[in-house]
């Protein structure tokens, strides 16, 4: 045989010098949860191993995760008052505004992307305003920007709007320019599916809908053409980076984000995700290293340049320790 794979796979050094998907911890995001309260370090009851911090305790964990490599995070905050405008998602005292402030005064040398949503701030659980029994597109768009300019205001790196509404990027990039932060970049959750994978995460946001559900908003999981639209649609209005979400199970939609655009895709690895990697663990049905592991690789292996994980300090670890390529 002229042709004989196997030549490249005989030993470590020959495949790791041949291998085509490298991955870094430069690269990953960690998300976090942040709650109102002092001395406040809560385990998520369906997400082991991940906790909601208040501001006084997450130092703690930040120190870690520099510690291991990891030198990005994204805040989801989880206030004490909720009502029908999600007024705390925007209130320049806000949860995720002093969080914000906190960690760059005391991280200078991380990068904190907001998420920037209202369904942990608004009572019905909902990401914008409700008319009758509907999400109203347009009257929830000065809220984004609202908010958006709020969590500029107190620090953020980044800012990632995960609503769905449609015209929202243009939206925000509209307000942050004006209020003076045209240097700030926005990652889109671009193609967020109406997905089961996000049940845990819901749970740890305490963000479940009071009332019907978000498919009118987020997007069907049957539909790939439609993905590539709102990545597209994005990017036209002003999208620095695009999200696909969740990861493990679009990986067609990661690599379609990638062929069919020119800015940076990241990928997130969701709650559902996590849960039943550690359940199966738990169970002792899997090996948690390898399995994180593999599919972190399938998701840059798909196309991704920014991968969103609750495992980002474990993964910095194994990359650290070349158990990840």
């Amino acid at each position: 045989m002229v042709q004989r794979p196997r030549r490249l796979r005989g030993s470590y050094l020959m495949r790791s010098m041949v291998r085509e998907t490298r991955v870094s911890a430069d690269s990953l995001i960690y998300p976090m949860f942040v709650t109102e309260g002092e001395d406040v370090k809560e385990e998520i009851r369906s997400m082991p191993g991940q906790f909601r911090y208040s501001i006084d305790r997450m130092d703690e964990m930040l120190q870690e995760l520099g510690a291991a490599g990891v030198s990005a995070v994204m805040l989801f905050g989880i206030p004490a008052h909720k009502d029908e405008a999600g007024s705390g998602a925007y209130d320049e005292n806000g949860i995720v505004q002093r969080a914000l402030r906190h960690a760059k005064k005391n991280h200078p040398g991380m990068l904190f992307v907001a998420d920037l949503c209202m369904c942990e701030y608004t009572s019905h659980g909902h990401c914008g305003i409700i008319s009758g029994e509907e999400v109203d597109n347009d009257a929830t768009l000065p809220y984004l920007q609202k908010i958006a300019v709020s969590q500029a205001q107190a620090g953020a790196d980044v800012i990632a709007p995960s609503d769905m509404m449609d015209g929202r990027v243009a939206a925000i990039r509209a307000a942050l320019d004006e209020a003076g932060f045209s240097h700030i970049p926005i990652m889109a959750y671009s193609a967020k599916f109406a997905s089961s994978f996000y049940g845990p995460f819901r749970d740890a946001a305490d963000s479940a809908p009071g009332f019907g559900d978000r498919k009118s908003y987020q997007m069907d999981f049957h539909n790939g053409r439609e993905a590539e639209k709102e990545i597209l649609l994005d990017v036209e209005e002003g999208a620095d980076i695009v999200m696909v979400k969740p990861a493990m199970s679009y990986g067609d939609l990661i690599r379609a984000a990638k062929e069919i655009t020119h800015v940076p895709v990241a990928a997130y690895s969701v709650s559902g995700e996590y849960a039943m990697v550690k359940a199966a663990a738990a169970a002792g049905f899997i090996d948690e290293e390898k399995i994180m592991c593999e599919m972190a690789v399938a998701a840059y292996r798909a196309g991704a340049d920014i991968y969103i994980t609750y495992f980002a300090k474990e993964l910095a670890v194994c990359m650290r320790e070349g158990k990840i390529g």
